[in-house]
């Protein structure tokens, strides 16, 4: 690692979409390109490379609203780079998500080969990611996404899924969503939990102290890794009703029903946290965003009386639980995405509609972060004591899993949880810098 690595935070270098939060409300599109010709996909990354907002100039192009890009292994394949340089990327994004399923609970019916194509296949080379706060500044990044690829015609693209904020922002289970964000060391961006300090920049910048004190293994040539990051994209299915029919078969009254969603969850449906308001929804708290996010659990509930352990957000996020002196190895910078008409309220049968989150999670370390979560946290209950046990939420369960709410004098069990997240495709991407994306289009291998 050269000696430039203990510099502060190139924010003009780093892309928008790494850093920031998605703005809120939102409007969003995931497009997918294959790239068919070499010159042309080069072509293609160097107007990329002025089309991308950086995190130190977000007003350009135009505030919260931006255009960010990833490249799959098979992307890089697809330009040229050298061997060499493909060689230094991290192993899980060489093999590609669709090759970790197993790893990731992606089977059964979530499993690659029913997932929605090209998803998974080695015909995705480009991802591009449009956010804005709304349908008409969406179209803003749109054009610029088309301005780019205007008569390439070796670069095709292949798939779009256009993404939402529900009319009540919350994500297809009724939950608010998007409320935790990490802050980072040098970013300039706060974080949405006021208790929990910064994390260093290496744990979602490359080139980077981590958490560990150390710099993640960084792809070559320095230019090419420096600045990037590695993300997780996952199209998600949600089975709303399906949900909805569990909590009104395993409760005893609407208000219970609403107990019991907020215990699988962690949050009531308006966001606020059990951990805050343990015995009925505050909506006023849950709207704020100084405070919905601020606590922790250690002093307020170490036992899980009041956020049950294996609840969704306490998995997802231990905070400073007992597995406090790992929990910073593994944050993520996590982004979902809703897509789909939503399910009327009250309307308990299945409509045949997909509906779901887009979700994106960022990060330098995809083993111990995004995959660590996954296979430890989320499919697994052996860091809680808990077992086999998944999370109750998007775990890969088969009609036979179990949750445990704490409560005296007996907890209250529920059995038979079935898997309410179907996995429909999924995409490991790197995310350059605006310089490595010069790089890229300057390429003469």
């Amino acid at each position: 690692m050269s000696e430039i690595a203990d510099t502060p935070l190139e924010l003009d270098d780093i892309q928008s979409g790494i850093l920031r939060p998605r703005p809120s409300p939102y409007a969003a599109t995931y497009l997918l390109l294959r790239i068919d010709d070499r010159d042309a996909g080069r072509k293609l990354m160097g107007r990329l490379s002025t089309a991308v907002a950086s995190v130190g100039n977000p007003s350009s192009p135009a505030g919260d609203t931006w255009l960010s890009v990833a490249l799959t292994f098979q992307g890089l394949r697809a330009l040229g780079v050298p061997r060499a340089s493909l060689d230094s990327f991290a192993w899980e994004f060489r093999q590609g998500m669709a090759a970790r399923a197993r790893a990731l609970g992606d089977t059964g019916e979530s499993s690659p080969e029913n997932w929605e194509k090209p998803l998974g296949t080695p015909d995705v080379h480009v991802v591009l990611v449009a956010v804005a706060p709304d349908a008409r500044r969406l179209e803003t990044a749109l054009a610029r996404a088309r301005q780019a690829l205007e008569e390439l015609d070796g670069v095709t693209a292949i798939w779009r899924q256009d993404c939402h904020a529900l009319p009540t922002q919350r994500e297809p289970f009724g939950f608010r969503d998007g409320i935790s964000h990490p802050a980072i060391e040098g970013s300039g961006i706060p974080g949405t939990n006021s208790r929990e300090e910064p994390l260093k920049a290496g744990e979602f910048v490359l080139g980077y102290r981590d958490e560990m004190g150390g710099f993640p293994p960084i792809p070559q040539p320095e230019v090419l890794g420096r600045n990037g990051t590695y993300v997780a994209f996952r199209k998600l299915h949600q089975r709303v009703a399906a949900f909805r029919q569990y909590l009104e078969v395993h409760s005893s009254s609407p208000e219970d029903e609403e107990l019991l969603a907020a215990k699988l969850m962690g949050r009531w449906r308006s966001g606020a946290p059990l951990a805050r308001c343990p015995f009925h929804d505050d909506p006023e708290l849950g709207a704020d965003p100084r405070r919905n996010n601020d606590f922790l659990y250690r002093q307020e509930d170490a036992t899980g009386y009041v956020t049950p352990p294996g609840s969704h957000i306490r998995r997802a996020n231990p905070r400073d639980a007992s597995v406090a002196g790992v929990v910073r190895l593994h944050r993520m910078i996590r982004r979902g995405t809703a897509y789909g008409p939503s399910l009327p309220e009250g309307v308990t049968e299945d409509d045949g509609a997909d509906r779901g989150l887009m979700f994106a999670f960022i990060g330098t370390h995809l083993g111990r972060q995004f995959e660590f979560v996954q296979s430890e946290w989320v499919n697994s209950g052996d860091f809680l004591g808990l077992g086999t046990v998944k999370d109750p939420v998007v775990g890969a369960s088969d009609g036979a899993g179990t949750f445990s709410i704490p409560r005296r004098p007996i907890p209250r069990r529920l059995q038979g949880l079935p898997r309410f997240v179907v996995t429909r495709g999924g995409e490991y991407g790197f995310m350059p810098g605006l310089r490595a994306l010069r790089w890229l289009a300057e390429l003469r291998t």
